[in-house]
């Protein structure tokens, strides 16, 4: 076993301040009680790591040892404890290492028993297209956990004491402490007789048996405003789960399902609606009907409407949840080909093939590049 302090913490003897408290950090870590596998030997071991550190690490003590020895610092260590913990600052570096700071005896216990707001709550709704477009009021009928109003949530029979916990003297903690190398150590846990509540009910409610809330059934009026969309949700506060000892509740969030429409696709603030027109009413053009969320409206087909076009109906759209804008109604048209006729119509048909009906319409170059370019 090395007797060398230089060569317990493996530095040179020309090592600066900071190689040395470095190296030092590293075998801390390394060979500290409650990380070591062998606790035994890496107690000692830590040992004589502290003791070389705090010589090394003080310049008169490293100067006498470097002169006289182990007589030079009277043996080692005999008055200071363990080198770096006994003047505060090693050991704060060392225990904040491996206990993120939380000191024996230093700073302010986490109280368990205080206020604690109660759980938030979901409730899902299918609404119509034509409800999220006007906006609706749906009625909910949900469970919950409620204040219980025998007691007022306090789990207590009423007439009866609530009295601090004996075991954790009314903290919700317990405390639990050891002595290490290091010092001492205070490791805290939940309160196992009061479950971190810090009080005893002598007697418990008759009503909620002690737990100061009871599930109760709850209807609410929900507004659905114009505009919602799918996956919206509307939060309704303090109708969630009651809060224990005093908290506050929780809130309600209802989620909205738009139900898929027969004949129309939302797309955000739009609404696209697909039109069968006759190959006369296509040709000729005309005004037809054609439905919108807020009733039928007229709509004007050009003449030569090709199958495939789109007209756009400007504010037939969905409204904007937070007002103002309204989306538009696109229509496409497709025109329908029959596939019976009777002895009259392929009459006329026909006499329409023969005046040239039944010749197609191409477009020159010209016009066809004149067509790419207004696309973009």
């Amino acid at each position: 076993m090395p007797t060398d302090y230089y060569e317990v913490l493996g530095v040179a003897r020309d090592a600066d301040e900071s190689s040395i408290k470095r190296a030092y950090r590293q075998l801390a870590r390394k060979y500290h009680p409650d990380v070591a596998q062998d606790k035994h030997a890496a107690e000692t071991h830590f040992k004589e790591i502290n003791e070389a550190y705090e010589v090394l690490s003080d310049a008169q003590k490293r100067a006498n040892y470097d002169r006289f020895g182990h007589a030079g610092v009277n043996g080692g260590v005999g008055e200071g404890g363990f080198g770096p913990f006994g003047g505060g600052e090693g050991f704060g570096d060392i225990f904040d290492m491996f206990f993120g700071g939380a000191r024996a005896g230093g700073g302010a216990q986490q109280r368990r028993n205080g206020p604690a707001r109660g759980s938030d709550l979901r409730y899902d709704v299918e609404i119509s297209l034509e409800e999220a477009y006007h906006g609706t009021t749906r009625e909910i009928t949900f469970r919950h956990l409620a204040s219980c109003a025998t007691c007022r949530g306090n789990g207590a029979e009423p007439g009866t004491l609530i009295v601090p916990c004996d075991r954790c003297s009314g903290t919700g903690i317990q405390r639990q402490v050891r002595q290490t190398p290091l010092g001492q150590f205070v490791t805290q846990t939940t309160c196992s007789k009061c479950s971190g509540d810090g009080q005893i009910v002598q007697t418990p409610c008759s009503t909620c048996r002690g737990r100061g809330r009871v599930e109760q059934e709850k209807t609410l009026q929900v507004r659905i405003p114009p505009g919602v969309d799918d996956g919206s949700r509307i939060r309704i506060a303090g109708s969630g789960e009651a809060g224990a000892r005093g908290g506050p509740d929780g809130d309600l969030y209802v989620y909205l399902t738009v139900a898929p429409h027969d004949i129309f696709k939302r797309d955000g603030l739009d609404v696209h609606l697909d039109v069968a027109v006759s190959f006369p009413q296509a040709a000729l053009g005309g005004e037809i009907a054609v439905r919108s969320l807020d009733g039928s409206v007229g709509l004007t087909l050009n003449a030569g409407t090709q199958s495939g076009s789109q007209y756009r109906l400007r504010g037939r759209g969905m409204p904007s949840v937070r007002g103002g804008a309204k989306g538009d109604e696109i229509v496409t048209v497709h025109v329908v080909v029959p596939t019976k006729l009777s002895k009259r119509e392929r009459e006329l048909l026909e006499d329409y093939a023969r005046a040239g009906g039944d010749q197609i319409e191409e477009k020159s170059f010209f016009d066809r590049l004149k067509d790419a370019f207004s696309a973009d």
